[in-house]
């Protein structure tokens, strides 16, 4: 049984810094890609960012990028998210997620994804 367990979440003035991590469980860590995804109040979960099984690749949206970066460490079964320059519009839930497929390109939408963890708020307000 899949377990994704995030951490790192909390609250931050804009411009902070904040560093969250997945780790991962009941799954081979090193055969995925893994995604981040995160949803605010009254709005769809949107995707973050996406790193190859290897940590050789990284996606990200348009809004994170220059400042977000997504790592891997497959010796520790875990995902990380490094937030910098943060704004109050990266308030929300942030969540890992484990894709269903194998594929060497991670997906961009939620619903090619079968694990979620149970989320880590960021709230970014002075």
């Amino acid at each position: 049984q899949v377990r994704l367990v995030e951490s790192g979440g909390g609250l931050v003035q804009p411009g902070g810094s904040l560093r969250l991590s997945c780790a991962a469980s009941g799954m081979p860590f090193s055969s995925y890609a893994m995604g981040w995804f995160r949803q605010a109040p009254g709005k769809d979960r949107e995707f973050v960012a996406a790193i190859t099984r290897a940590g050789g690749n990284t996606y990200y949206t348009e809004s994170v990028k220059g400042r977000f970066k997504i790592s891997k460490d497959n010796a520790k079964n875990t995902l990380y998210l490094q937030m910098n320059s943060l704004k109050p519009e990266d308030t929300a839930l942030y969540y890992c997620a484990k894709p269903s497929s194998r594929a060497y390109v991670p997906a961009r939408t939620p619903g090619e994804y079968d694990a979620w963890g149970q989320g880590t708020q960021v709230t970014v307000s002075s």
